[in-house]
């Protein structure tokens, strides 16, 4: 079918269709049968046809010829290709990692454990004694500015390359690795300390003479650990014994997956029951575990107890589980340690982040390049013009060290001090209370940004779910018509205390009866609502949790059966989702009142207050690939057994009995932007129950495939189940969304929404928040499972036209898989991009697609663990601190407390940091290469002599005290007013094309620099040729005088703190040439011609720097003027 469809009108190309009709190798194969699509290239315009080799994407990827490989491709890089991966190989070897491996693990006996164990020791440390320093030296001198000056003053160690004073080389790279070498010797004792605190924290361990104190990084796999209450867990465990009498405790995971809800743990059924603490020993046991995974979220394994007849077999799951890194919340907790150290589930989900690295240091980078080599031809030109004369070789040298200022050292201390006072500006600033800096180096990448990806629950809502509608199939209701339910639950109840003498009730009647009848009875409304609300208030893995009286600040479930110790005002919900919680709050302000809960049971209050028990009998918990949660409940009034399940609509779907309401009703809440859950209900017989349970628990023991034969059991009697209603709970959206939205749209940037929500919620949320506009189109990505429907439905989306994209992650992947370059190039024109049901990993691979693609950069915003990797692969990462906890905020760049922040912090500090940065890199550079032309001016006119114009103390106050202060105070400076950027976020635009600091910005300071050396060293020679030996002081004094007022020619809104910059170096300049005048001779030898105050304070002396100074100044002011005159700036056009 695909292959009868034209996708353009393509021209005849005999070569490319001989290419595609050739004969293909058979190991190519697809298993899709639409290999026949390369006949039909999906192109993106009418040109790509005339080019034979775009076609290339279209192909399966191992069809791509590879490049041969012969003594060229060995010569032009093929060497360093092989040298890479000979050390990579080398490395591979030495660090070789253990196979992990499944384990048996006997309770309290170490000894017997089959293989060696890493340590739990935790490191986090870079290096070592031995290591610290080559380790730190490599990360400095792998970047070309620092290598560079490394070999420049390791020359002067040679006394024919000797130019000046070895201090003058020395001390600044001396200072720059001295500082960097201090700023990582405090972050590694830090690490130090907190690795060393972390480990020599004790633990109770249990040994047959009782508890013994050991260390955590001591503790072996198989020792029995006591953790107690607000205690960190120190090891991977299996939950054996606690303090509860409900068998089961509460753990905090929001160090491990950055969830803040409370997670429920159950203990081994066969410990718990041992009726004390040593018996542990007394008994013959084992654990198997699966080897080491990185999924926090699963386990498999089973229990075995040996020395009873017949032997005890108990299958473990998450829910057995102790993740180190998580805080035990309730009671106290005995555990055997099954993984320690690196084969811990927190360190092997630890990966160590990417050294962001900014675009504006790569730009820069390249122009340290430039001007090296620009440096190296001005020397061979020396050489030249000297006509090669004598050791050519040794002079060639020489001249490369004498213009080494070029390239000048303080760029980067400069660099690096101004990203610090960024980020300071940042925090401090009362705008946006609360951000945290966390990565220093990149604060000018927040002002070249054009993708933003966020993160939809939680970034762009509040994470606060509200119950707004439940749906009964002919009757609606919505918030305000809440209260009709509340008085029919209310006389429903009533109804079943009074029925209750006679031992049935009314509404438990019809779930007597395990089939539904051939008559069908109709319900009343009534009835209905009262099973809906009851089965709400029982599906679910909630708990309450109360607040102890006594101790305040901790929190403990309550375990008595008393109903004045359920009291409303001390009683908080746990649950892993904020949906849950919504629903069991709704139901108790509708009057049925989840009050108590544990392992086997839990109670609900009715609006007359009595207690009604269900005993759990079995409960399948949510995940995302059923996306659906069941629970069996036997009532202990009747003794009724009942499964009950909710779910998302695409499961439930097939699981509920036909009706005709359900998908349109569903596709109506999520038109509204709510959440939707299907409830539905299951009366089961005893023989039923006691069969699924036989076989139910018979798969849970089994050691191979246990999740899918455990599901195939499930399914069993997820059949013709009753649907009970339709819920819809609504995420509120974050304070601002909209006008911050309109903010970035409007500044040029292209945001795509990555959730693991489903598509019809997304398109709601991304509708609501105006992500897209009310006057676009949304084209919906149709479900795609193969090549063929892929290639038919990116054409179908090529026709479109300035319309936003929704994509769930199943067809993502699939196009990605086979048209990746094209779905990248479509989706980058659309104005707003949503992929729904997208996975962590999804997120990430969407990041480093763009990246790769576009060559843009790239921003990731989120809050939750699930944000994590994709914070991480983006150029900028933002984390909110949010409902979810503080994992994405700590592994991000940038930390704020609200999305809003991103609009002030994109558009002023990161309009600012680029801005100051791009002026302050090329000021530095000028400042360098002013000073080399003087130097060549002096050596052209002096028979091309390699000999430094000024002596080495000079050179050294020129970078420092004398023009430090005003070229630094540049990081004050702003072009248009906070305000102004905000009002106009159209202004941001230009930041992204890079224009500030640019090829051409370089060439226009490059040629100031050569107009200026020129001026003020031929101004010196011909002003003065009497006093010819005061040429270095006449010079000197005029350029610093150029310098400082360059700087005020470059501030666009002066700051008290420059005036006060400048005025410093001019007084420090004058107070060294009036102490420090022996400095101020001609070359090494000063020729005996000091000097003197009388000869500074002359008239002619001031007149003639006067002049000097005007002349390479004036001229830049008046085309400076000009310039703003006839061809102002936008921003200044605004400020105007």
């Amino acid at each position: 079918m695909a292959d009868s469809i034209l996708l353009n009108p393509l021209r005849t190309n005999s070569r490319k269709t001989a290419y595609y009709n050739a004969e293909r190798p058979a190991r190519y194969q697809i298993e899709d049968d639409s290999l026949n699509l390369d006949e039909m290239p999906l192109m993106m315009s009418e040109e790509a046809f005339e080019n034979d080799e775009s076609d290339y994407q279209t192909l399966p990827r191992a069809r791509v010829s590879q490049r041969r490989r012969g003594l060229g491709w060995f010569l032009c890089g093929g060497w360093k290709v092989l040298c890479i991966s000979c050390c990579e190989c080398l490395v591979h070897t030495c660090r070789r990692r253990k196979e992990l491996k499944a384990r048996t693990v006997w309770l309290g006996h170490p000894e017997k454990c089959e293989e060696k164990y890493p340590r739990n020791a935790i490191k986090n440390q870079k290096y070592n004694i031995v290591t610290f320093v080559p380790g730190v030296l490599y990360q400095q001198f792998k970047f070309f500015l620092n290598l560079y000056f490394l070999v420049v003053a390791c020359s002067q160690f040679v006394p024919s390359l000797k130019i000046g004073y070895l201090y003058t080389y020395w001390a600044p790279l001396g200072f720059v690795l001295a500082v960097t070498m201090v700023r990582e010797a405090v972050d590694e004792v830090r690490r130090c300390r907190r690795d060393k605190e972390m480990n020599s924290q004790l633990y109770s361990k249990l040994t047959v003479r009782g508890k013994v104190q050991i260390k955590s990084s001591d503790i072996q796999v198989g020792d029995l650990i006591i953790v107690e209450k607000n205690q960190r867990i120190p090891a991977d465990m299996i939950f054996l014994r606690t303090s509860e009498k409900t068998g089961s405790c509460f753990i905090r995971t929001d160090q491990l997956d950055g969830e803040t809800d409370w997670k429920l743990r159950v203990t081994v059924a066969c410990t718990q029951r041992l009726p004390a603490l040593g018996d542990l020993f007394s008994i013959s046991a084992h654990v198997y575990a699966q080897k080491p995974q990185l999924d926090i979220h699963s386990f498999e394994g089973n229990f075995t107890r040996e020395d009873c007849d017949p032997p005890v077999h108990e299958s473990l799951s998450i829910e057995n589980t102790l993740w180190a890194s998580t805080v035990v919340a309730s009671g106290t907790v005995i555990g055997v340690v099954i993984y320690t150290g690196k084969e811990m589930r927190s360190v092997l989900n630890t990966s160590q982040s990417k050294n962001k690295v900014g675009l504006l240091d790569l730009e820069l980078n390249r122009l340290t390049k430039a001007l090296f080599l620009a440096q190296v031809v001005l020397s061979v030109v020396m050489v030249a013009l000297q006509g090669f004369l004598g050791p050519w070789f040794r002079n060639l040298f020489r001249f490369v060290v004498l213009f080494s200022y070029i390239i000048p050292i303080s760029l980067r201390v400069n660099l690096d001090m101004g990203k610090s006072a960024y980020g300071w500006m940042i925090m401090k600033d009362e705008n946006i209370p609360g951000t945290v800096v966390r990565t220093s180096t990149i604060p000018e990448e927040l002002g070249r940004l054009v993708y933003l990806l966020t993160d939809k629950t939680g970034t762009l809502t509040q994470n606060e779910m509200v119950f707004r509608r439940l749906h009964l199939g002919t009757v609606s209701y919505g918030t305000d018509t809440m209260d009709e339910i509340q008085s029919h639950i209310i006389q429903s109840y009533a109804q079943v205390s009074s029925a209750q003498s006679n031992g049935s009730s009314a509404s438990s009647t019809p779930s007597r009866k395990p089939q539904p009848p051939a008559p069908k009875v109709r319900k009343s409304v009534s009835s209905r609502i009262h099973e809906a609300v009851k089965a709400i208030a029982l599906c679910h893995n909630v708990t309450p949790v109360y607040e102890s009286s006594v101790n305040g600040g901790s929190t403990e479930p309550e375990s008595t059966e008393a109903d004045q110790d359920f009291s409303d005002d001390n009683r908080t919900y746990q649950a892993s989702s904020p949906d849950e919680v919504a629903l069991v709050r709704w139901t108790e302000s509708m009057g049925l009142t989840l009050v108590n809960r544990d392992l086997m049971s839990l109670q609900l209050k009715t609006p007359a207050g009595q207690i009604l028990t269900y005993y759990i009998l079995q409960i399948f918990p949510f995940t995302s690939e059923s996306k659906r949660m069941g629970i069996i409940v036997r009532e202990e009034a009747t003794g009724d057994i009942t499964f009950y399940m909710k779910g998302a609509d695409v499961a439930m779907a097939s699981i509920v009995q036909y009706n005709d309401w359900l998908e349109e009703e569903c596709g109506n809440m999520a038109r509204e932007g709510l959440r939707t859950l299907v409830v539905a209900k299951k009366s089961l017989t005893e023989e039923q129950y006691q069969d699924f349970e036989s076989r139910y628990n018979q798969a849970k023991l089994s050691i191979h495939d246990r999740a899918l034969k455990v599901a195939a059991v499930v399914e069993s009697l997820e059949r013709e189940m009753e649907l009970l209603c339709l819920t819809g709970v609504e995420d509120q959206l974050q304070a601002d969304v909209r006008p911050t939205l309109e903010l970035l749209r409007n500044a040029g940037i292209k945001i795509w929404m990555l959730t693991g929500d489903k598509l019809e919620t997304a398109t709601c949320i991304a509708k609501s928040s105006h992500l897209v506009s009310r006057n676009q189109d949304i084209h919906v990505f149709r479900p795609v499972s193969n090549r063929g429907e892929a290639h038919l439905e990116l054409n179908a989306f090529r026709r479109k036209h300035d319309c936003a994209l929704v994509i769930s992650g199943d067809s993502l992947e699939v196009c990605l898989r086979y048209y990746e370059h094209e779905f990248v190039e479509l989706a980058c024109q659309c104005p707003a991009v949503v992929c729904c049901r997208c996975s962590p990993t999804q997120k990430a691979q969407i990041v480093r697609l763009l990246q790769q693609h576009t060559a843009n950069r790239t921003c990731a915003i989120g809050d939750g663990g699930n944000d994590v990797s994709m914070i991480q692969a983006a150029d900028c990462g933002i984390g909110i601190e949010g409902k979810e906890g503080k994992q994405a905020s700590l592994a991000a760049d940038f930390s704020i407390t609200q999305f809003k922040h991103i609009g002030r912090l994109l558009m002023v500090h990161g309009r600012n940091s680029y801005k100051r940065s791009a002026a302050l890199g090329q000021f530095v550079m000028h400042r360098g290469m002013i000073i080399s032309t003087m130097q060549a001016v002096f050596s052209s006119i002096f028979y091309f002599a390699s000999v430094p114009l000024y002596q080495g103390f000079l050179m050294v106050g020129y970078a420092t005290i004398y023009t430090m202060f005003p070229v630094f105070s540049l990081v004050l400076d702003q072009d248009v007013k906070p305000e102004m950027a905000l009002l106009y976020p159209e202004l941001y635009k230009d930041l992204t094309k890079g224009r500030s600091l640019s090829f051409k910005t370089f060439l226009i300071w490059v040629l100031i620099s050569v107009y200026q050396g020129g001026i003020l060293m031929y101004g010196a020679l011909v002003l003065f040729d009497q006093e010819f030996v005061h040429v270095v002081a006449i010079s000197f004094t005029a350029l610093i005088l150029t310098e400082l007022l360059m700087v005020a020619l470059t501030v666009r809104t002066w700051h008290w703190l420059m005036v006060v910059a400048e005025l410093i170096s001019l007084g420090c300049y004058f107070a060294s040439l009036a102490f420090l005048n022996e400095y101020f001779g001609i070359g090494r030898v000063t020729l005996g011609a000091f000097l003197d105050i009388s000869f500074i304070t002359t008239r002619a002396f001031l007149w003639k720097v006067c002049v000097i100074t005007l002349v390479s100044c004036l001229p830049l002011y008046i085309i400076k003027y000009l310039k703003r005159k006839f061809s102002p700036p936008s921003y200044s056009k605004l400020s105007s």
